[in-house]
């Protein structure tokens, strides 16, 4: 039955706060075919969690083989098993709002592989975000530093600003100097050349990303320049085998306060990957709990810290951080399509634990626009859900759950991202 919730949420554009979308010309030159469309986001890790094989999945995402029925059938058995869990969900929703299939099978897969010609044409992926997910606009970390205006819809496609290498203690010397002129010879010039970065492209950035959390340990440790100097010179003239993971921690934790002193300066709020681990097979516990950040919380009270995936599974932690600390945010980017479930009952506790001004409802994280709809769609049900749980043990009437919605959807990003400032420069800058 249709409610005045239901239909709130579902009308009001709702702020994705991070993807990795490719840009327009690699949807239309080297974009999927149907089962790369359908697998070709984080459903993998499951279906080999599930038992299938390498071969089989290898064969399900080989585009140069035109048997559509034939790739499916050798993930079949596993995708039976995968189905109802938040990934297998999100292939379902793409399945039946991208392509109109209701039930996976080879038969119904090929038939509609025409479809994706369809959706490969130009100005699809702005429809399908804009109109069809019903998405106010994206925010992308493609990785890099440049967050070059996107021709394809200036005012909707916004960038982030990737500071994850510098917080692994890589620095890229060539990259560096071909960016901004600068040689890094010593500490001095590698604050001056982090600072350039910040200079040259913070206009046009919605705000900085960090994603180190895949390749070393959240918890940071204050690092002064005696220190980093070593560390820093010990990167310049080692062999990169030889560097120790103590040094390269030691760089990368310098560089990351540099990095938040600079978001501090030019308005970005500083998001940081947190939690589980795309993938399989590679996930050390201990480092991806948002808890190892307490000192730089503490060090850096003026920054916007947004700690994405509610830090899966260490959910209650989160909400004790979120709880104290007033220079965080939280973001349940990503975090519907792991486990609905759950994120769903973390926004319940979220609630009534941390003012209600401190919480982003979505992100799609993906990279085709097939699945970032998804995923929205997934999330609306999934906060109608949890809207109607909190009206139906009266905690809330129906008009403040509508109140609610619209906060964590939309009013929040707005207060907390330089939304309008970022467009303005980016027209400028087109």
């Amino acid at each position: 039955m249709s409610t005045d919730l239901a239909h709130h949420i579902q009308s009001t554009p709702l702020v994705d706060t991070h993807e990795h979308l490719d840009r327009e010309h690699v949807w239309l030159d080297d974009g999927p075919d149907i089962l790369q469309d359908l697998f070709g986001n984080y459903v993998p890790a499951d279906l080999n969690t599930a038992g299938a094989s390498p071969d089989a999945m290898k064969r399900l995402m080989d585009g140069s083989d035109p048997d559509i029925a034939g790739r499916f059938e050798g993930i079949r058995e596993a995708w039976d098993a995968t189905q109802f869990t938040g990934y297998g969900e999100a292939v379902r929703l793409i399945a039946e709002h991208a392509y109109g299939i209701n039930e996976l099978t080879g038969p119904n897969l090929a038939s509609a592989q025409e479809k994706i010609k369809m959706l490969r044409r130009p100005g699809e992926r702005f429809r399908l975000l804009r109109d069809v997910a019903n998405l106010d606009h994206t925010q992308t970390d493609d990785k890099i530093w440049l967050c070059a205006p996107d021709s394809s819809g200036l005012d909707f496609f916004l960038y982030d600003l990737s500071w994850r290498s510098f917080c692994n203690g890589e620095i890229e010397f060539e990259q560096i100097h071909a960016e901004t002129g600068i040689e890094v010879i010593d500490l001095r010039t590698l604050k001056q050349a982090i600072e350039a970065i910040f200079a040259k492209h913070a206009s046009t950035a919605i705000a900085v990303k960090a994603q180190h959390a895949y390749s070393r340990t959240l918890n940071w440790i204050e690092r002064n320049d005696v220190e980093a100097s070593a560390a820093l010179r010990q990167v310049m003239t080692q062999p990169a085998e030889e560097i120790s993971v103590e040094t390269q921690l030691c760089l990368g934790d310098w560089c990351w306060a540099r990095g938040v002193e600079q978001s501090i300066e030019h308005n970005l709020p500083f998001k940081i990957h947190t939690g589980y681990y795309a993938g399989n097979d590679r996930m050390p516990i201990s480092r991806i709990p948002a808890g190892n950040m307490c000192d730089l919380f503490a060090r850096y009270l003026d920054a916007k810290f947004v700690l994405m995936h509610i830090s899966y599974p260490y959910t209650d932690e989160l909400v004790a951080l979120a709880k104290h600390y007033r220079n965080i945010w939280v973001d349940l980017c990503w975090a519907w399509s792991i486990d609905p479930y759950s994120s769903r009952d973390f926004l319940r506790r979220f609630l009534h634990a941390v003012p209600s001004n401190k919480l982003f409802a979505f992100g799609g994280d993906t990279h085709w626009p097939t699945s970032a709809m998804a995923y929205a769609i997934q999330a609306r049900n999934e906060i109608r859900r949890a809207l109607e749980g909190e009206i139906a043990d009266g905690y809330m009437t129906e008009g403040q759950a509508m109140q609610i919605a619209t906060r964590i959807m939309r009013d929040n990003q707005y207060a907390c991202f330089d939304v309008e400032g970022t467009r303005a420069n980016i027209r400028a800058a087109a």
